[in-house]
């Protein structure tokens, strides 16, 4: 999700100033995903130039509130219509961790598979308490979805294991040795 339309997302609830905005949207994801307070108004900024928010007045403590305008909610009706493709989403570190690690002398892969192992699993143990801990749906649907991606990663790393004891010795040599 782009932090852009997250807060078009927010501000159809109503104006918001911008540490409002933050707050909302960590507590939205569940706060999977951090906003630093200048990207909300590097944000608000960009969206004001194009026109997709409107600044109003101070309030009494100075901060100014943002709404959405129909141009910006235009905006986010279409984003909310349109699937995400998988090219869209950012590339999978792990994937590209365990490749060059089957291609890297110096690399344990077996090692770097049980590393990854137990921190998905711990992360799973505690996206599951999370889970019992929150009440809200928005909250719910995100940790599920972290609880899902974790649990098919742990299937990913069991398929691995299966593919890398089948590998040819030559692929296995270089890591067995060190």
């Amino acid at each position: 999700m782009s932090i852009r339309h997250g807060i078009l997302a927010l501000l159809t609830q109503g104006p918001r100033y911008g540490y409002q905005l933050r707050t909302e949207f960590e507590a939205s994801t569940g706060a999977t995903w951090p906003l630093n307070i200048g990207q909300v108004y590097t944000t608000l900024s960009r969206m004001e130039r194009d026109g997709l928010v409107a600044p109003g007045e101070q309030d009494e403590q100075g901060r100014v509130v943002y709404a959405i305008t129909d141009k910006g909610r235009s905006e986010l009706e279409r984003w909310f219509g349109t699937p995400v493709a998988q090219a869209d989403r950012p590339r999978d570190e792990l994937v590209i961790k365990l490749a060059m690690a089957v291609t890297s002398p110096s690399a344990d892969v077996r090692q770097v598979v049980r590393a990854q192992r137990t921190a998905t699993m711990r992360a799973l143990q505690e996206l599951t308490r999370a889970k019992r801990a929150e009440a809200g749906a928005a909250q719910r649907l995100v940790l599920d979805s972290m609880i899902f991606q974790a649990e098919a990663e742990q299937r990913w790393l069991d398929h691995c294991e299966v593919v890398l004891a089948a590998a040819p010795a030559t692929t296995q040599e270089t890591t067995d040795d060190d």
